[in-house]
């Protein structure tokens, strides 16, 4: 059986060629270390049979939760297909030179905001944020920025996935992917 990420794949290539505005925008579910669940939507940057890639400010509420509890549930839906894909699976930070890679690709004024901003940190107004990318506009007038120390990703390695595709009269089908001894099952689900 071929890996389950191959036909995520095709669903993702078919979700943007369909109409779906952010074809990679993802609900990412963590816990923290009380065991409290959080879920954010978040953006797809990668995905290979090692796994689904995501960046974030370290200091975050999710990489809080990651360092604490190494284990995540991602979500996909793409209403214009009538499908949705979830992935779960133990979680782990990417290389330093796949960060860097990585950062170096992003439009620079998204690298200024991500030295500027404090991530889910209280700030008085959006005029902080604003302020704080001016003054590093200044820092890095010309020339590279580099990413900040505070700034990386994560691969959520799955275990399982579960593809969903939308029947009519809620006929769906349900297909399980379970990783065991390093082999891929496949079970179907009732909707």
């Amino acid at each position: 059986m071929a890996h389950p990420v191959v036909q995520f794949k095709e669903w993702l290539a078919d979700a943007g060629r369909g109409g779906e505005v952010e074809p990679t925008a993802m609900a990412l579910a963590t816990a923290d270390a009380q065991g409290t669940p959080s879920v954010r939507m978040v953006l797809l940057k990668h995905a290979d049979e090692q796994g689904f890639v995501f960046y974030t400010n370290l200091g975050s509420p999710k990489a809080s939760d990651l360092q604490v509890r190494p284990r995540a549930s991602l979500c996909f839906y793409w209403s214009q297909l009538g499908r949705q894909v979830r992935v779960c699976g133990r979680t782990e930070p990417v290389t330093e030179a796949e960060a860097d890679a990585y950062f170096a690709t992003r439009p620079r004024l998204s690298q200024l905001g991500a030295w500027a901003s404090h991530q889910s940190h209280p700030m008085r107004g959006y005029y902080d944020l604003e302020k704080g990318c001016a003054a590093l506009a200044l820092r890095y007038n010309v020339g590279t920025v580099s990413r900040p120390p505070f700034w990386s990703g994560f691969r959520v390695v799955p275990d399982s996935f579960e593809f969903w595709l939308q029947k009519p009269f809620r006929r769906h089908e349900r297909i399980l992917h379970m990783l065991k001894d390093g082999a891929w099952s496949e079970q179907w689900l009732f909707p």
